[in-house]
């Protein structure tokens, strides 16, 4: 079995996603030959692990085919078909709607060629999407999401089956990665001292929350005084945060250190991990930070509680009031006891076995 693996980009923002399609990819059919295709740009290090990384560079305008580029919707096929077809493809890996948009059409006529489809999260489904499911037979098609809340969301749009693969991490390579506390503040340039340390991660954009975050945490340090808040991430929302920090006089409190490379090693620098997004199709930080054991407040989002069930802390989405409340209150609270429970409702090792199995139905 030969396998491609398909995404957009290797760039940074994509991290999240490179992370699932790992775990994935961990348990193909021992032997089996990977290779991942970039659409755009270069492959960070870690998709290298998998085997051959290819980055094609290919422009926005050849592979979404709009305007005057309609026409070149055939030449496109052709390309990816013939491609398909040198590297003797047998199970196409594709990251989420936009890159089955552009491959899926260039398997008609290629049978023994099966496409998985992975939706890392909510997406806009067009009437033309559900065409192009449905030219697909079922043994050709497989349709999946990394949660259950998220693939019931989906498969109520497409009326196809939606296969659940809950992604979870490998718990124990996870904990094998972890700096200690000491370690990870002095990787982040934060005080080793005994300051209480907020930490939030991910993409810099409004679906995270973070603007109400900094309104919560700024009513948080009228209390609190000594409070420090990280950020770790990057994304088109920089600018705005940083705006919104200084006019909320946030400046030394609140820390934007961009992307960070090893984050899944950092998370015990913190002793809260805040997680105040409008949407997830996942959220691999809870995993991470509870991995980490770390306690986690977050928003109080179906997938969230999918994940932690009784054992989470919630808060409601862009509840400034509650989430300052929230954050107060956890400077009263024995996080070690809150990690020990996050960690039994999530039960990692448990969750990994299960997802293994779920991912025999992809291979």
């Amino acid at each position: 079995m030969s396998i491609i693996n398909v995404m957009w980009s290797g760039d940074s923002p994509y991290a999240s996603v490179h992370k699932v399609h790992r775990q994935v990819l961990s348990q193909a059919p021992s032997g089996a030959p990977v290779k991942t295709w970039l659409l755009q740009h270069e492959a960070p290090a870690c998709l290298s692990e998998l085997g051959g990384v290819k980055a094609w560079n290919l422009s926005s305008r050849f592979l979404k085919g709009r305007g005057i580029w309609v026409f070149s919707r055939p030449l496109r096929n052709r390309f990816f078909r013939n491609a398909l077809l040198e590297n003797d493809a047998q199970v196409v890996l594709l990251d989420g709607l936009g890159v089955a948009r552009v491959l899926l059409p260039a398997l008609h006529g290629l049978p023994q060629v099966r496409a998985v489809v992975i939706f890392h999260g909510s997406t806009r489904l067009q009437c033309k999407d559900l065409c192009l499911f449905r030219k697909l037979s079922p043994e050709q098609l497989t349709l999946c999401a990394v949660s259950q809340t998220l693939a019931d969301s989906i498969a109520a749009d497409v009326k196809l089956p939606v296969l659940t693969l809950s992604s979870m991490l490998d718990p124990q390579k996870s904990q094998q990665q972890l700096l200690s506390r000491e370690q990870a503040r002095q990787q982040l340039d934060l005080p080793v001292q005994s300051q209480q340390v907020f930490g939030a991660v991910g993409r810099l954009v409004d679906s995270k929350g973070f603007d109400t975050l900094l309104k919560a945490f700024a009513q948080n340090l009228k209390t609190h005084p000594d409070g420090l808040l990280m950020i770790i991430g990057e994304g088109p929302r920089r600018s705005s945060l940083e705006s919104q920090i200084n006019a909320l006089g946030l400046q030394g409190k609140v820390l934007l250190p961009g992307h960070v490379n090893n984050v899944a090693s950092l998370y015990r620098a913190f002793d809260w991990v805040l997680i105040p997004s409008q949407a997830e199709g996942l959220g691999l930080v809870v995993q991470e930070a509870v991995i980490a054991g770390v306690p986690v407040l977050a928003s109080d989002l179906p997938v969230f509680y999918e994940q932690l069930g009784d054992g989470g802390s919630y808060v409601p989405v862009n509840d400034v009031s509650a989430w300052a409340k929230a954050i107060d209150a956890c400077s009263s609270l024995a996080a070690a006891d809150v990690a020990a429970r996050q960690y039994a409702g999530l039960d990692p090792e448990h969750a990994w076995l299960r997802f293994k199995q779920a991912c025999s139905g992809v291979f």
